[in-house]
């Protein structure tokens, strides 16, 4: 695990006030998943000695999971699905892999199991367990709230992110591919819809 600068607690709680008042009022509401997305936003920007929100693209965010946590994420990081800085791995887990594509470092940040437990003793007079965890996950430190370790991508980034303005059609049903998704087949360009099978049917 990486250590943290000594003066990394202070500035979270600075910072933080204001990214949570931002995803906040994306949703109308603040719950502990926005916190934690937040919160591993913060601690991206320390790990990688980045400064977040970012005003260009350097950095990029993988999320499992979608919902007020991907938005508390992209609130911190400035890391959007619109913008192409952010891609959405379903496994179903509050995490996200934070990766700085200059120096290809990057790292994986996730809940602390113990978390949710720990909550109770930063927080022992709320009115419920979903307001214990809202407030403890605002003023736990940073190393009980959260876990983190530096990774290796398995994926090319550089595939990834493709080219801009780079655009084929589909052979098969004709429509238009973007970022160099196409697959070729016995030298025919074809979409992964038609190629793997799609998550829809004709009626």
């Amino acid at each position: 695990m990486v250590h943290l600068t000594t003066d990394f607690e202070k500035t979270t709680r600075l910072g933080l006030d204001a990214l949570l008042a931002q995803t906040a009022a994306l949703h109308n509401h603040l719950c502990p998943r926005q916190v934690l997305g937040v919160r591993m936003g913060m601690l991206a920007g320390e790990l990688l000695g980045l400064s977040l929100p970012q005003a260009d693209k350097r950095l990029y965010t993988f999320v499992e999971t979608d919902g007020c946590f991907a938005d508390g994420v992209s609130v911190a990081v400035n890391c959007w699905l619109g913008r192409r800085t952010m891609r959405l791995i379903d496994y179903g887990k509050v995490a996200a892999t934070f990766v700085d594509t200059k120096t290809e470092r990057a790292f994986r940040i996730a809940p602390n199991p113990e978390a949710r437990h720990l909550a109770a003793e930063y927080a022992p007079n709320e009115r419920s367990r979903w307001h214990t965890m809202l407030k403890a996950y605002q003023i736990m430190p940073v190393d009980a709230l959260l876990c983190w370790r530096e990774v290796r991508l398995t994926l090319d980034m550089q595939v990834l992110i493709s080219r801009a303005g780079v655009q084929v059609n589909c052979e098969l049903c004709g429509e238009e591919i973007l970022n160099e998704r196409e697959i070729i087949v016995a030298g025919q360009i074809r979409c992964r819809a038609c190629h793997e099978g799609a998550y829809y049917t004709h009626e």
